[in-house]
């Protein structure tokens, strides 16, 4: 399977991980929404909830030239914080331990691309601080304001990417 698409632009997976049932826990796959609802289509991303991940995603991943993960991730900052982390600085955060609710899922996914060489060229996280971790259908009120931030984070990012494309291919 190719890692461009036909039209040249890089084949980009953006991943929602996280529990649904579980307040700011949420947050990965509620701000994926809202990234599909607003950007997904127009900018060809092909956006999958993947709950708190597994193996299987590893050929999801590997299959693309470009990956972004929205994700609760503690940061050691206020609650709906959101940070954007890239390449060598997304990688280094996933690997430093108990920071990220999903970091030894996502470790674990990445080095498995690594070591088969599919890691993807570009990474991006999207992090959002949550507030507060227990039973429940709705965010907190911080991080349900910190969503829309998050998908603007990766619409940019993503276009971006998508811009160094075309000025390689031109």
């Amino acid at each position: 399977m190719s890692r461009v698409g036909t039209d040249g632009t890089p084949r980009i997976l953006a991943l929602g991980v996280g529990n649904t049932l579980l307040t700011d826990e949420a947050a990965g796959p509620l701000a994926l929404r809202l990234f599909e609802e607003r950007h997904g289509a127009a900018l060809g991303v092909s956006c999958l909830d993947v709950g708190t991940l597994g193996f299987p995603l590893a050929e999801e991943i590997g299959a693309a030239e470009a990956l972004i993960v929205f994700d609760a991730a503690r940061f050691g900052a206020a609650p709906g914080t959101v940070r954007a982390l890239e390449d060598a600085e997304m990688d280094h955060f996933v690997r430093a331990g108990s920071l990220s609710v999903h970091e030894v899922g996502l470790r674990d996914l990445l080095d498995m691309a690594r070591l088969t060489g599919d890691l993807p060229a570009r990474r991006a996280l999207i992090g959002i601080e949550p507030g507060e971790i227990g039973w429940g259908l709705a965010p907190s009120e911080a991080v349900a304001a910190a969503l829309p931030v998050a998908a603007e984070a990766a619409r940019q990012i993503v276009a971006r990417w998508q811009a160094a494309v075309t000025e390689v291919c031109a």
